[in-house]
Formats: C-alpha cells, sequence, structure tokens
C-alpha cells in the first residue's frame, strides 16, 4: 500500500466536475426508451422514489483502488459514467486553522507575524481524507456560500421531471431522502470575522456542513463539489501517487521544444489561451479538457524544472511559468493570490516527492541509481525471448514495446509446439482482447538504405485490435534527421517488468549458444504408448507434428501437398518444403572432415544420420527439429530481406546456404529502474504524438508515469532474477525525445569505466567506430581506450584490451567482387578506428615512441 500522503495546499479553482455514483441502483436498466420514459412522466409530481446507497461505514472496505487502466476511460466532468471516488471509502474533511493577514501579499510571507487587525477575509485551511489519500484546500467563507447556492439550484432542478433521457436516469439513481434533507448553511457574519468567538463558531459551522456533504452522493458526486474539492478523475488512482495540487488553469499555446518549429508560441500574435483542468503529481504535471475529460499534455519533471512567477518571465497578469527539458509551460490565475498559491504549491509539493527527479544524477543520467532492484541479463535471443512471451502473458494494463525492427510474425518460443500461441502478433491481439493497452514505436527507416519495412509492421500490429497503437519515428524530411536511428529495443510491462537491451523481435534474432547453421527439419513429438510394460519404440504409433497440417493437407508457402498420414493437430505455420535436395549440406560436411553435426537441426532432412531427442515442457521432442521458419531463416550478408508481407516463404534456399547465426545480449528490471525505463519511452513516445500530426488525435493516448512510490508492488517477476544496483541510461537530443539537449549518459559511462578498468576490458560490439576527430567521429570510447594502455605502461602494469566484432557487417554484398558498399563503408570506419589513419588507436600509439613493444601485443581483430 502507498504511505500515507502527506497534505498538500491547494488553491480555489472552480471547474465542472462530476463524480460516479457509488450509490446507482445495481439492478438499473442500461438503456431507457425514451417513448415509455415519456408516458411515465407526471408533471404534477415533483418528487422521486427512494434510490439505493452504499453506505460508507468504512467497515468493510475490500479491495478499493481504482485501476491504472483509468486513466485511459476518462470521461467529461459532467459525465454520469465519471469514475472519482474510491468505492465505499468515506471522504473527511477537517478545518485545520484560521488564516488571517493584513494584507495579500504576506500570506506568502512565511516570516511576517499575523496582524492584529482583522480587515482581510479569513481563510479556512481545510485537511480532506479519503482512504490514503490527503490534501489540503483553503476557501473562504464566499466560496461556501457560492458552492451551497448552486447546490440549492441543483436540487430544484432535480425534482424537476424533465423529459430527458440523462435527467431521468440521474433522477432514478439518487435518494428521495437527500434531496429533502440537504444539509443547511447557517448564516454568517460575511467574510470579516471580527471575535474569536466569531471565528471558532464558524468554524464548526463550516465543518459540519461539509461533512454533511459529503456523506450525501447526490451531492458529492455533482461537479461544483468535486471543483471545491479539488478533485478529477485521476485524484485517487493509486499507482500515479500521492494526490497534488488540482484546479482550473488557463494556459498558454506553444512553448514545445519540437526541431524546426520553436519559433511557435513566442509572439503575442500566436499566442491561444484554452481553458484546463491541471493535475499535479510527484512526477509529472498533466492537464485534462473539461468537456471531454481527455489528457492533453504530460510535463515530466525532470532536472531542468522550474517555476517562476514574475510577470516579466511570464509576459502576463497573474501568471505562472513552468520549464522543463521539453517545454515552457505558461498558464494565469484569476489573481494575484492564485498564481502565487499555484506556484508555491506546485514547487513544494514536486520538491518533497519527486526530488530524485530533480537532481543531475551519475553519467548525465535522467536516472537515479537504485538498490535492491530484482534483474538478469540474457547471452542470445533464446531465453530472453522465452522471458518476453512469459512476461507478455502476465500483463494487465499496459504493454510498452520500441525496436529498430519488429517482425509480427516471429515464434517467442521454441520448436513450435503450441500452434500460433506463441507467435508475437497472436499474443499481443490476445493480451488486447482481454483489455490491456499496447503502445509501439518503430524507427521509421529510409527505405532506400533499408528493406525491414516498418510500414507493414505497423499495419499488421494496428489491424489485430484497437487497444494496439503503432508510430514510426522519425519523419526524415520534415525532421532533417537522415544520418540518426532510434536503435532501441524495450519491452515494458505494466511499467513493473523492463526488458532493454540488444535483441529486437525481428527476424534472424532468435538463436541459442548452439548458434545452429542449418536448419531443414520438422518436429516430431512422440507419445508413450498406454499399454502397460510394452517395450516397442513409439515411432510407429506416434503422432507426427508438421507445421501447417490442416484438414489432412500439409500447406507451405501457398502450395498444398498430401501428407503421409492425415491427422488432426494444431495447425502451425511456416514450415519450408519437404523435398529431396539436390545438395546434402549433412554429407558436404562429412566430406569436409566434419565428423558430426552440432545439432539435429544442422542436418539435412534427406541425409542419414541417427535421430536425436530434445525434451522440452510439452513432451519430446524427436527428429530433425525446424527452429526458423520462413523469413526467420536468413543470412543477410548473402540476401537481404524481400517481401516482408510474405512473412513464411523461404527467401533463400535453405538446403544450399547456410543462416546467419546472431549472438546478443539482453537484460531484465523490475520495480524502480523497470520504471525509469517506462518514463524514457512514454517521454518518446508523447513527444512524437506532439510532433507528428497523424497521431494527435484522441486514439493516440498521452501516457502517463506511475509512481516511483509504489514501485515494489511487483504482481510479476522474472524467474530466477536476482539482487542488483542499477542505473538507466540512455542516449537523447531534441530530435528523438524533444529534451534541450543531448544525453550521452551511456557514452559517459563507456568513458568513465574504461578510465578506472584496472586490469582489462571486454568490448564486444556490431560495429567499432570511434577515435574522434571532431568532425565525422565525435565519440572518444577509442580515445579512453588509448589513454589507459599508456597509463599503464608508464605505470609499468600489466593491462589488456580484447574488442571482439563480427568479420563482416550485417548487410548485403559480396566484397570480393567489389559490391556492398554498406559493408565497405562501415569496415573502413572500423579499420580507421583500430589501425588505419592517424586517428587509429594502433597509430596514435606508435605516436608514443617508448610504447612500440606494447602494441605488438595489441589485437582487435574479430
Amino acid at each position: 500500500m502507498l504511505g500515507k500522503a502527506p497534505p498538500t495546499t491547494s488553491s480555489l479553482n472552480l471547474v465542472n466536475a462530476e463524480v460516479y455514483d457509488t450509490t446507482a441502483a445495481p439492478d438499473e436498466p442500461d438503456h431507457i426508451k425514451m417513448a415509455d420514459l415519456v408516458e411515465s412522466l407526471d408533471t404534477r409530481e415533483l418528487d422521486m422514489g427512494e434510490g439505493e446507497e452504499i453506505d460508507y461505514d468504512g467497515s468493510s472496505l475490500g479491495d478499493t483502488r481504482i485501476p491504472f487502466s483509468a486513466v485511459y476511460a476518462t470521461v467529461g466532468f459532467k459525465e454520469d459514467s465519471s469514475k472519482v471516488y474510491l468505492p465505499t471509502v468515506p471522504i473527511t474533511a477537517r478545518i485545520l486553522e484560521v488564516e488571517r493577514f493584513t494584507t495579500a501579499q504576506d500570506r506568502f510571507n512565511l516570516s511576517h507575524h499575523r496582524s492584529v487587525n482583522k480587515s482581510l477575509p479569513a481563510v479556512f485551511r481545510i485537511e480532506l481524507k479519503h482512504g490514503e489519500f490527503t490534501w489540503i484546500i483553503k476557501r473562504k467563507e464566499k466560496h461556501f456560500m457560492e458552492l451551497h447556492r448552486e447546490l440549492r439550484t441543483y436540487k430544484t432542478f432535480m425534482r424537476i421531471p424533465l423529459p430527458s433521457r440523462s435527467h431521468t436516469v440521474r433522477r432514478r439513481t439518487v435518494r428521495k431522502s437527500e434531496v429533502r434533507e440537504m444539509p443547511s448553511l447557517p448564516r454568517g457574519g460575511g467574510d470579516e470575522l471580527v471575535r474569536e468567538e466569531q471565528v471558532s463558531s464558524r468554524r464548526r459551522q463550516l465543518e459540519d456542513y461539509l461533512n454533511k456533504l459529503l456523506r450525501m452522493a447526490m451531492y458529492r458526486k455533482y461537479h461544483h463539489t468535486m471543483a471545491f474539492i479539488d478533485i478529477s478523475q485521476l485524484s485517487f488512482i493509486h499507482d500515479l501517487g500521492p494526490k497534488g495540487l488540482e484546479g482550473m488553469i488557463y494556459k498558454r499555446s506553444g512553448g514545445h521544444r519540437i526541431p524546426g518549429m520553436n519559433c511557435c508560441g513566442h509572439t503575442q500574435a500566436c499566442y491561444r489561451w484554452s481553458k484546463r483542468w491541471l493535475v499535479v503529481k510527484d512526477s509529472c504535471l498533466l492537464y485534462m479538457k473539461p468537456d471531454s475529460g481527455a489528457i492533453s499534455f504530460v510535463l515530466l519533471v525532470d532536472k531542468e524544472f522550474s517555476i517562476k512567477m514574475d510577470s516579466k518571465d511570464t509576459e502576463t497578469k497573474h501568471g505562472v511559468r513552468i520549464e522543463s527539458l521539453s517545454r515552457t509551460l505558461v498558464f494565469k490565475c484569476s489573481s494575484f493570490r492564485h498564481a502565487r498559491w499555484w506556484g508555491q504549491s506546485i514547487e513544494s509539493f514536486v520538491r518533497e516527492n519527486g526530488k530524485a527527479f530533480l537532481r543531475d544524477h551519475r553519467f548525465g543520467s535522467f536516472a537515479q541509481e537504485q538498490e535492491n532492484i530484482p534483474a538478469k541479463w540474457y547471452v542470445n535471443g533464446k531465453t530472453y525471448m522465452e522471458d518476453v512471451a512469459d512476461a507478455l502473458e502476465e500483463a494487465k494494463e499496459e504493454i510498452f514495446i520500441t525496436d529498430w525492427w519488429l517482425s509480427p510474425e516471429i515464434f517467442l518460443k521454441r520448436p513450435v509446439v503450441e500452434g500460433n500461441r506463441w507467435r508475437l502478433d497472436c499474443t499481443l491481439k490476445r493480451k488486447a482482447q482481454q483489455g490491456v493497452r499496447i503502445f509501439v514505436m518503430l524507427y521509421k527507416e529510409v527505405e532506400l538504405a533499408l528493406g525491414i519495412n516498418s510500414g507493414y509492421s505497423k499495419r499488421t500490429l494496428s489491424h489485430l485490435h484497437p487497444n494496439i497503437k503503432v508510430m514510426r519515428h522519425p519523419d526524415h524530411v520534415s525532421s532533417s534527421v537522415y544520418l540518426w536511428a532510434h536503435h532501441e529495443k524495450i519491452v515494458v510491462i505494466d511499467q513493473s517488468v523492463a526488458f532493454v537491451g540488444g535483441i529486437d523481435l525481428a527476424y534472424g534474432r532468435w538463436d541459442d549458444r548452439e548458434h545452429r547453421l542449418t536448419d531443414v527439419g520438422s518436429v516430431t513429438r512422440s507419445v508413450a504408448l498406454e499399454q502397460a510394460g510394452s517395450a516397442n519404440p513409439p515411432s510407429s504409433k506416434g503422432v507426427s507434428f508438421v507445421d501447417g497440417i490442416s484438414d489432412g493437407i500439409s500447406k507451405s508457402n501457398g502450395r498444398e501437398t498430401p501428407p503421409s498420414e492425415p491427422v488432426e493437430l494444431p495447425k502451425l505455420k511456416g514450415i519450408g518444403r519437404n523435398r529431396r535436395a539436390r545438395f546434402s549440406l549433412y554429407r558436404h560436411l562429412h566430406k569436409h572432415t566434419l565428423q558430426h553435426a552440432d545439432s539435429v537441426s544442422s542436418v539435412d532432412s534427406t541425409g542419414s544420420g541417427s535421430v536425436r531427442s530434445l525434451k522440452t515442457g510439452v513432451g519430446e521432442l524427436q527428429g530433425n527439429t525446424r527452429f526458423w521458419h520462413g523469413k526467420d531463416y536468413c543470412n543477410f550478408v548473402y540476401k537481404d530481406w524481400i517481401q516482408l508481407e510474405k512473412p513464411f516463404d523461404d527467401f533463400i534456399d535453405r538446403y544450399t546456404t547456410p543462416r546467419m547465426p546472431w549472438h546478443d545480449i539482453a537484460s531484465v528490471v523490475h520495480g524502480r529502474a523497470a520504471r525509469d525505463v517506462a518514463r524514457h519511452f512514454i517521454q518518446r513516445w508523447n513527444f512524437t504524438k506532439i510532433m507528428k500530426p497523424k497521431y494527435r488525435s484522441l486514439s493516440y493516448p498521452f501516457l502517463l508515469p506511475k509512481s516511483h512510490s509504489c514501485a515494489n508492488e511487483l504482481r510479476y517477476q522474472v524467474p530466477d532474477s536476482v539482487n542488483a544496483k542499477v542505473q538507466v541510461l540512455r542516449s537523447a537530443a531534441d530530435w528523438s525525445a524533444g529534451i534541450k539537449y543531448h544525453e550521452e549518459s551511456i557514452h559517459n559511462a563507456y568513458i568513465q569505466v574504461i578510465a578506472k578498468s584496472k586490469h582489462y576490458i571486454y568490448i564486444e560490439n556490431q560495429f567499432f567506430i570511434s577515435c574522434a576527430d571532431n568532425r565525422t567521429v565525435y565519440n572518444k570510447i577509442g580515445d579512453a581506450i588509448i589513454e589507459r594502455i599508456l597509463r599503464a605502461y608508464k605505470e609499468g602494469k600489466k593491462y589488456r584490451v580484447y574488442v571482439v566484432t563480427p568479420l563482416l557487417p550485417g548487410f548485403e554484398g559480396d566484397i570480393t567482387t567489389g559490391g556492398g558498399n554498406a559493408i565497405q563503408a562501415v569496415m573502413h570506419f572500423n579499420y580507421r578506428t583500430m589501425i588505419r589513419g592517424e586517428y587509429s588507436i594502433i597509430s596514435q600509439l606508435k605516436n608514443e615512441s617508448k610504447c612500440k613493444k606494447q602494441t605488438k601485443m595489441f589485437n582487435l581483430n574479430g
């Protein structure tokens, strides 16, 4: 449970809002015909029948939390369906003190002594409690009078049987006694209460009035009452953290940090003022449209977060200016007192509850170091994708995915023996049908340079279910981004489990430590004989699983061949053609002195050899197992991917061309570290939504970060995780995340780790491009390696550097015939870093005359 939230100060800002009615009769029909409604009306009867009410006795609370998914179901503040209050939980009010000052300015001067002259109206400081949430509002007596007048009007209106469906339904959901027993507000002496006896007496009267009001569902749910106590549909969601300041403001348009559009909103001619409901949370600010309840913007708290209230900074009367790395937000209030109140309350709340976001952290990262984080690391894609599949299955609210490349049809668990259950698109569709919101961000490639076809991936996923939203970024022409790419591979589950690393959910990435070169077999699952004591092998009576079996026909790549024995089994797509190859790779390997294959799938299905078995969680698999289906069997140096819209058609001959193995690493973190990863994804998603007009519709919602205060409440944890000290690092800039300046905490961490290493460093990377010349290459990892080697040489200590890179970069082409421009370009920069040119590691070491012997021991070939 979230700890008791500290009281927060709020200003008076009335808004039209409405509370979820927890007293509605459970058997009330959802749809009422207007004809029947009109016939049942009796204009002579200005009264109502009794409704049902759930008393707030607080004796049996049960599970009273509002789920986080409610942020995607917000409605207009006046709608009856809005859910605001915690069910069966009372809300209470207590007037703590009465503030009296001589001048308005003295209210914000804490060191000023209160004056004996009671010339200004008294301000009542009221503490409200609702479940685990506690907050404070300040109101004058005139505000109580205004609320009472609004409620009397509402009472009269509810007694009139208007011929309206919504009005009649609303009348039937309230109790008749509540209309009659509306609490009375005793006449007071006005705002200027002179004697202390008057103040004390009025204080008790107002407190009693407010508590009676909040016990009546009819008046508690009324939008004027909600505005009076500063609550909305986002106030009491547990995962959003403690309740902060809320209220109506007028915000100024513009202020976003969008490359190429920074001129907008910087002149009076560009300004537009809009009425919004502002909500302050511990790690973000957001505002909503009162008429629709839609979240219109989310501003994340960061190290540049600041608040200014001077007119020269806000350029408006009674304004507040909020600065962050991503936006300058200006809004205005109704008076000087309200503006000061808002500014000081926001600053104090954020500094008390979100101070970790206001500091600069190690390596210049946006995230701090987190202790005791359950974490796990992976080598190769097999176990990584299996854990991703299991975590996706446990998702209850949200799934975030961002990849450089995503292939919807890949299988996360292999070999495929459960049909399409663990195919990525089928898994996401299944979770979307269960109500989970899924958000996917894909890198939008330059189509002339890359063939990953992110447009197909977007269309495929978007058509699965309305709960799946897919964005692509960047637009290269409009943003002038040509040489940079989103290269992140992230999967976040409910903002509590986050997978981060180098493995895309894409073709060619699944592999294990065997790194098989071939895959031409099929799957056979043995079923044990039921006869007791049978010693015969079950092969003759086993059940043969061949991908694509349906109605006795084996389908593959659009062709049909009759199976040897038709059976009704789960449909598994993607098997290649079962034909006799003219070339036997099995015989070819043995001809070249290879004594045995490294796995069953490395043997040609037509070749001889013993059948091997593989024990899995679904039974014992026998035969030559197929792991890579269709486009997943690849060799990108031999041939780049084509026709990705036909995922189960082979595009290279697996009988003559070996596949290219894939070796990479990844990790998973939980709790607060997962919150940090999710926060980065949210920042990128919200920025892309603002930047690209096609995503500004309500169908692409703004995302909200969950509070770190409840991050340890894990509903699911990846097996075999161990506690570790974790810090999330990233590379982010104006074009990718909309922030003021570049964050290169990953690069900074590399430099510091190399500098502080004692005995050796081991680098395994797809490319090795470094040694800055400040013209083409800017990263200084190679320079850090040089400095560390020279330091070890001068100190006379043994030090080693190991760098492993692929023999050839993963691009199509044959460099022996002069082809493969991309391969040649990458290899040029690799060699430039290692041995060629004045900026290479070897050249710079040789420039140190005493280090020539050291360079002979330096080996960077992988």
